[in-house]
């Protein structure tokens, strides 16, 4: 048994001898600088994703807030020409598209923070 381990010893140390010799700085160096600018231009990717997906939030969000506004508007017409139930079902429309935009609202706050903290990301990598 004790040959066995003595032969393993043996064997283990002339691969980190090679593996020593193989290595160069240099060439870990270059190696090193390939995998950081990966890495950052993977980053910059995904900050860029989480930004174009922040504008189509705030996006839905606005289109949600124009709708509300319409429906009201067509209350306030309904309301005019003495069409209560038209007037009424304006109102649900509105309180609908009112509520999508308070979540839409809130989405849209996380993902601006979750950006901001991912745009900021690629600054400390340096």
């Amino acid at each position: 048994m004790a040959m066995i381990q003595r032969a393993w010893t043996v064997i283990k140390a002339n691969v980190n001898a090679l593996l020593g010799r193989a290595e160069e700085p240099r060439k870990l160096i270059e190696q090193s600088l390939l995998d950081m600018h990966d890495q950052l231009a993977k980053t910059k990717a995904r900050v860029a994703a989480a930004i174009a997906d922040e504008k189509k939030l705030k996006t839905q969000l606005e289109e949600q807030q124009q709708l509300a506004a319409d429906w009201e508007g067509r209350a306030v017409l309904a309301l005019n020409q003495g069409r209560e139930d038209l007037a009424q079902q304006a109102l649900l429309r509105q309180a609908e598209h009112l509520q999508h935009a308070e979540q839409l609202g809130t989405s849209w706050q996380e993902h601006a923070q979750a950006t901001a903290t991912l745009r900021d990301s690629p600054k400390s990598l340096y």
